[in-house]
This record gives C-alpha cells, sequence and structure tokens, in this order.
C-alpha cells in the first residue's frame, strides 16, 4: 500500500484521528497493510508476534476453540474495530481463537504490540482514545453476556438483527438489507442458541412481516417493530 493510502486510512481512523498530520505521516512507516481474501484466516491468538490489529475495509469474525476442538463464534468485527493484544501484555495466555474474514476482501493494518506501547507512551491523547475505544468494545460484550443471562432466545434473536441492522444500514431505519455472510450455526453461537431454533426463528420472523431472507442477504423491515 502506498504511503499517501496509508496516511488518509490512519487519518480518518477514529483512534487516529487525534493526531496531527506530521504525527500521521510518521506514523505510516510503522503498521503492515494487508489484504485478506473471503474464509481467509486473519490471525491465531497464540501466533508468536502479538499485534494490535484494526480494520480498515470488511468484516470479519472472530471464532474461538474448545478443548474439544468445536468452533464458537464470539464476535463479528467491522470496519474500524480493534482486536488482538489488546492488553498489549505480550505475556497474558490468550484462550484459542482465530479471526478469519467473512466479506469478500478484507484490508487490515496491524501494529507489533511493542511498538504501539510506545507511540501510546508518546501521545497522552492517543493513549486516552485507545483505552476509551476498548473499554467500548469490553462494554459491547458485557451487554451481550448479559443478554445471554437475563432474556429469552427471541429476544436475543431479535436484538442480534437490530444490531447488525444498526451497524450496517447507514442511518436506514426501515427496509435495510445486509449482506448475508453468516450461517445459522454461526449466529446460534452468537446468541447461545442452537442451528434449528435460528433456522425457526427466521421462518418465524419472516412470516410475521418483520424480515425477508435468502443466502446472500437479509432484509429488516422496520428497526422500531424489532425492538
Amino acid at each position: 500500500m502506498q504511503e499517501e493510502a496509508k496516511y488518509w486510512y490512519l487519518h480518518d481512523h477514529q483512534l487516529f484521528s487525534v493526531l496531527s498530520r506530521e504525527e500521521n505521516r510518521a506514523l505510516c512507516l510503522i503498521p503492515n497493510f494487508k489484504t485478506v481474501k473471503k474464509s481467509e484466516i486473519v490471525y491465531f491468538a497464540h501466533d508468536d508476534e502479538q499485534r494490535i490489529y484494526t480494520i480498515k475495509k470488511g468484516t470479519l469474525k472472530i471464532v474461538s476453540v474448545d478443548a474439544e476442538g468445536n468452533e464458537t463464534v464470539k464476535e463479528i468485527l467491522r470496519t474500524g474495530d480493534l482486536f488482538g493484544q489488546l492488553t498489549l501484555d505480550e505475556g497474558e495466555s490468550l484462550e484459542d481463537e482465530y479471526a478469519i474474514a467473512v466479506s469478500d476482501k478484507v484490508i487490515i493494518c496491524s501494529f507489533k504490540v511493542k511498538d504501539f506501547e510506545e507511540i501510546l507512551e508518546k501521545n497522552a491523547h492517543l493513549a486516552i482514545r485507545y483505552t476509551k475505544l476498548v473499554g467500548f468494545r469490553i462494554r459491547r460484550i458485557s451487554n451481550s453476556y448479559s443478554n445471554l443471562m437475563f432474556k429469552d432466545v427471541r429476544t436475543r434473536f431479535a436484538l442480534f438483527l437490530k444490531d447488525w441492522a444498526e451497524k450496517e444500514g447507514n442511518g436506514q431505519t426501515k427496509h435495510i438489507t445486509v449482506k448475508n455472510y453468516l450461517t445459522h450455526n454461526d449466529i446460534a453461537g452468537l446468541i447461545c442458541s442452537t442451528r434449528q431454533t435460528i433456522t425457526l426463528l427466521f421462518n418465524e420472523f419472516k412470516t410475521k412481516g418483520l424480515i425477508d431472507y435468502t443466502r446472500s442477504e437479509i432484509v429488516v423491515h422496520d428497526l422500531e417493530k424489532l425492538r
């Protein structure tokens, strides 16, 4: 990727927007930019070289693997999101997980943890912004766990569709079309249900006129009704 393209990505990103033009220019020399295609793995949590990643373009999913080898989708990440060694503790033992591209193309920018720590030490404004963004992600995960504990599966499914449509609907509230890049198994893992239940809920919501769906896209007719 050319230096000018790197500059504008960093300049437009919610994390690096607090930096001056000169600081962003200097920063262009440090990160690694990479483009991956759909179904390619972006990183493994236990890679020898721990890094911080940001998504320039596209969508990926974080998948965890248990001791028996069973895989569960933990989270869906989109343009602008952060992932990787977010605690900046290279000695921390992470659970076995990996990130895989689900959109046709994903462009990522990554920093070695040591390099990123040095950047934060030199810029207090950037360190504060980073802390806030990581805090937002933790809060989002906490809310998801709260939903799993206190809401029934039908409500969790409705909230999942609403959140998905809001993030990809560009401010629309009616007839929002989103690319359907998740399997029923993926959605079941995200809301702690089963594939069979997800299939039944898709059919129920379609019958009620809340959604339409195919293998390639989902249309949410009215966000208010999902709420």
